[in-house]
């Protein structure tokens, strides 16, 4: 089976209504733009400061490098990859392993945009991004007898990659790695699953763990 990844709380969403009459808003956005429409912490912060659980908000950015590492494997170029994004509101979408993510960062936002406000990405007749019905439970509870890991620089530390993946390809891994900024998953990501597991004694950023969890699987079953 293919390695399942799940990119959680995610700080993908559109600006909020609440702050849109701010200057650092107003002077931005345009209902023609989509780019514009998406919450960005680098354009937005002095916007932003009244808004809750503000460390996971408004950094597409992080969701962008984890995707670009994720679609450019070998795993994914092989088949075996299903990845999914949550965002900070428990909007879950699928990516189809075919999408090609826009490299260009202003691109990419507007896609973000575009699949928020439409709820898919079609392309030639081709879902490209879909959108997930239910929350994370529901969707963890789709795999037949899924083996769940939460990664955390909280978790413990495992040196040697063979001991972190299972040999058995049938097995429905389960990666959950956190693409926020500077926080912890919250209670209800953490009653998931009790295996927390760190990679490095140091706190990784989040597509530095993608990219690593990746490796590690595609070096566990030889694929190149």
């Amino acid at each position: 089976m293919p390695l399942i990844i799940i990119l959680v709380e995610c700080g993908l969403e559109l600006i909020p209504k609440k702050i849109r009459n701010h200057s650092a808003v107003r002077k931005n956005i345009s209902s023609n733009i989509y780019s514009s429409q998406l919450l960005d912490n680098a354009l937005h912060h002095s916007a932003m400061k009244d808004l809750e659980n503000l460390k996971k908000r408004g950094r597409p950015d992080i969701a962008h490098l984890c995707l670009l590492n994720a679609l450019g494997s070998p795993l994914n170029k092989t088949g075996n990859l299903s990845l999914f994004v949550h965002t900070i509101h428990n909007k879950i979408f699928r990516f189809n392993p075919e999408i090609r993510i826009a490299r260009n960062f202003n691109r990419f936002k507007g896609l973000m945009a575009k699949l928020l406000i439409d709820g898919n990405i079609n392309s030639d007749g081709i879902e490209l991004i879909s959108e997930v019905e239910g929350d994370l439970q529901n969707l963890i509870g789709s795999f037949n007898n899924p083996e769940i890991i939460l990664f955390s620089s909280k978790g413990k530390l495992i040196y040697d990659y063979k001991n972190l993946f299972l040999e058995d390809l049938s097995k429905n891994v389960v990666a959950i790695i956190g693409a926020f900024q500077k926080s912890t998953f919250s209670q209800k990501l953490l009653k998931l699953s009790t295996n927390l597991i760190s990679i490095s004694k140091y706190s990784l950023d989040a597509w530095i763990v993608t990219n690593k969890i990746i490796t590690y699987y595609e070096l566990s079953h030889k694929i190149q």
